[in-house]
């Protein structure tokens, strides 16, 4: 599946729902009654959130139907095991709610088989290292100062005390993976497993690549597409599902559902990653976060949600530009994907300082290991602001206020103000 190309850079798509605050904020005032300390609380989450300019590439807002699953009576409902087999009675409406998340997630990804019960992105790759892997494996996957995530490897991390990683890396002069390395570190290492996946790679992944390595070596294959799994469900980047023996992700960034994980295989590894899921790694799965999980399969498959997706691209590759022009060093010259990773340095400051600055200013995003820089550089995404109906005049408009912020502009935090306030994630 390729990018398709999008001529509506200036125009922002239809949302598959259209957020109001009544539906998206329950009984805050309740709250406030019975508990004002926490109310306190939430009730400056939502004035943050409507503030500033959120551009930290795992975030985004979710629809008021997301919310109201997440709200709903099925937190109340314990239910170790999967449906038809429940280790606890009562369980037959939320066996329905997640045989519809299954079933969504399996239509909308081309998947033979889905697992929706991971808490998170961390706990998808954990039950798919748990099905294919044992202590001591060998791994190889992206190295944590090109792009790798904790899961990759990481000594913190379970991954790094538990398996033996092997990283790959990126070109040097272009910043894009060099499948020639990968395959001469696999051929050298024999990994029991490749993963496949980053957490700053701006470009898509050629999946058939690894699958052609994978199989010389005869490793297992995972794709860890936390990050592009939006802009897969929307048809704006190409899928791992064809290529991958497991593909673990998150439902929120791009996506748009909860926070969560997801697990895809072939019916061949079905029963395995699921037995890695439950018992293995987790005990009773969150039934309300399964319905909302469902919720945002069912909104990921209209033709809203695909005009959604590839505006998120568009929007990416209007602020790369614009950041190139005024100044900033894009990573691998661009992006394919919601992701712009840049380096302030040129501008006289640091990724550190830079961030400081745009936080004070109302934009806020994140920081990242810049490969082969010795530094770290600004990580930007577009899956939020595109939620709030912003296109491409508005992104040229974003990079120049992030201009002016890093440079120390002190008009930025109202410019900024009046900027969200024509786009306010939660209308009403």
């Amino acid at each position: 599946m390729s990018l398709s190309t999008v001529s509506t850079v200036g125009t922002a798509p239809t949302a598959p729902t259209t957020p109001t605050a009544s539906a998206a904020y329950t009984d805050l005032d309740g709250l406030r009654r019975q508990d004002p300390e926490l109310a306190d609380v939430l009730m400056g989450e939502v004035a943050r959130q409507s503030d500033a300019l959120q551009l930290i590439a795992a975030e985004n807002f979710t629809s008021p139907a997301v919310l109201t699953a997440l709200g709903s009576p099925l937190a109340n409902k314990y239910a170790e095991g999967y449906p038809g087999a429940r280790h606890h009675g009562g369980c037959e409406l939320v066996d329905i709610a997640e045989r519809i998340a299954v079933d969504r997630a399996k239509a909308l990804f081309g998947a033979e088989h889905a697992n929706v019960q991971a808490h998170s992105g961390s706990s998808a790759v954990l039950a798919a290292y748990a099905a294919l892997l044992r202590p001591g494996d060998t791994v190889l996957a992206m190295g944590l100062p090109d792009g790798g995530h904790l899961t990759h490897g990481s000594p913190a991390n379970f991954s790094g005390r538990w398996f033996d990683f092997v990283g790959y890396g990126v070109d040097p002069e272009s910043g894009l993976i060099d499948y020639d390395q990968v395959h001469a570190l696999a051929r050298a290492h024999h990994p029991k497993a490749i993963v496949c996946g980053s957490i700053s790679y701006p470009r898509h992944i050629d999946y058939a690549a690894f699958r052609e390595i994978a199989d010389d070596v005869g490793a297992y294959l995972i794709a860890d597409a936390a990050h592009p799994m939006g802009l897969i469900a929307g048809g704006a980047a190409p899928s791992p599902v064809p290529y991958a023996d497991v593909v673990c992700a998150t439902t929120h960034k791009v996506l748009r559902g909860p926070r969560g994980g997801l697990l895809l295989c072939g019916a061949d590894l079905a029963e395995r990653i699921d037995r890695a899921v439950f018992p293995f790694t987790q005990g009773g799965a969150q039934m309300h976060t399964i319905a909302a999980k469902a919720v945002a399969f069912g909104e990921a498959a209209t033709p809203a949600f695909t005009a959604y997706a590839h505006q998120v691209v568009a929007n990416a590759r209007v602020l790369a530009e614009e950041l190139a022009t005024e100044g900033f060093a894009i990573a691998t010259g661009g992006t394919d994907t919601h992701l712009v990773l840049v380096d302030p340095t040129p501008l006289g400051v640091d990724a550190q300082t830079a961030r400081g600055r745009l936080a004070a200013a109302g934009i806020i995003l994140d920081t990242c290991a810049l490969p082969h820089a010795g530094t770290r550089g600004l990580r930007l995404g577009t899956a939020a602001v595109t939620t709030q109906g912003m296109a491409g005049v508005e992104l040229a408009r974003v990079a120049a206020l992030l201009s002016g912020a890093v440079r120390g502009d002190a008009n930025v935090r109202e410019e900024v103000r009046e900027l969200v306030g024509r786009f306010p994630p939660y209308p009403g």
